[in-house]
């Protein structure tokens, strides 16, 4: 069992919001300074008190003045002063990168999005033992299944093969969907389903119905939509049938006759 040793609060050190608070006034205008919050103990001797923050949107802010006091000293020194966001305060959204940032729909003509060498979802279409690791030994690879007119030169890998299964299955045409959720049957009983071969085949399809949301598009087996092949109509929401068309015969003259 591990004893955290947690520090004492220092009396000098949390005594000082005056200074604290006069080396901050010396940092910013004194209307963005607000009442003292508080303070925290970081450490042995050293303190940090916080200050409400009054600058015009930083709503939930904090100032932060850390304080210090050498062992055997009186006087305390200010470390350092910075403005930290309280759990109130709107902060900007974690980094993501911008590769992790793109979407499917987000290329546009002209634009290129290169594939590293060691993306794990390719795979050499030919190689020699083991995967080589080395640049040049990467290039003679290619250059390999060049000259032999093998096609492509890398291979979608099972790591890929499984990402992209996943993502199809959890987004728009997995069954976890509105649409599918709202489907009276499931893709796999319709007959617009064109069947994928190869390993995904047992659980993915290419929807066919020019009607429907995902023409052309990949679904899996157990998503659905109302443009189902067998969907049928409650004969209540069935139109009404049109009676059959009268010939009239009647002239101006048979209707005076009458």
């Amino acid at each position: 069992m591990t004893t955290v040793l947690r520090a004492k609060p220092d009396p000098a050190t949390v005594a000082a919001v005056d200074a604290a608070r006069e080396a901050l006034l010396a940092e910013v205008d004194a209307v963005d300074v607000g009442d003292h919050l508080g303070h925290l103990v970081e450490g042995e001797r050293v303190v940090t008190h916080q200050f409400a923050c009054l600058r015009k949107g930083y709503s939930g802010w904090r100032w932060s003045v850390t304080v210090a006091r050498a062992s055997r000293q009186k006087a305390v020194t200010v470390d350092e002063v910075v403005l930290i966001p309280g759990e109130s305060a709107i902060v900007a959204p974690a980094w993501v990168p911008y590769r992790e940032r793109l979407q499917p729909g987000d290329l546009s003509p002209g634009d290129l999005l290169p594939v590293d060498d060691d993306d794990p979802r390719l795979v050499p279409t030919w190689s020699y033992g083991d995967d080589p690791l080395d640049a040049d030994d990467r290039a003679q690879v290619r250059q390999v299944a060049q000259d032999l007119g093998l096609g492509r030169v890398r291979t979608l890998s099972v790591e890929g093969r499984d990402l992209a299964a996943q993502r199809w299955y959890d987004g728009d045409a997995g069954p976890g969907s509105a649409l599918a959720q709202a489907a009276p049957d499931h893709c796999h009983s319709c007959g617009f389903l064109v069947r994928l071969a190869g390993p995904l085949s047992d659980t993915f399809g290419v929807c066919a119905n020019g009607d429907a949301n995902d023409d052309g598009r990949v679904v899996s087996f157990d998503h659905g939509c109302g443009a189902h092949s067998e969907v049928r109509l409650a004969k209540k929401h069935e139109p009404v049938p049109v009676p059959e068309p009268v010939f009239d015969t009647l002239t101006p003259g048979d209707v005076e006759r009458f």
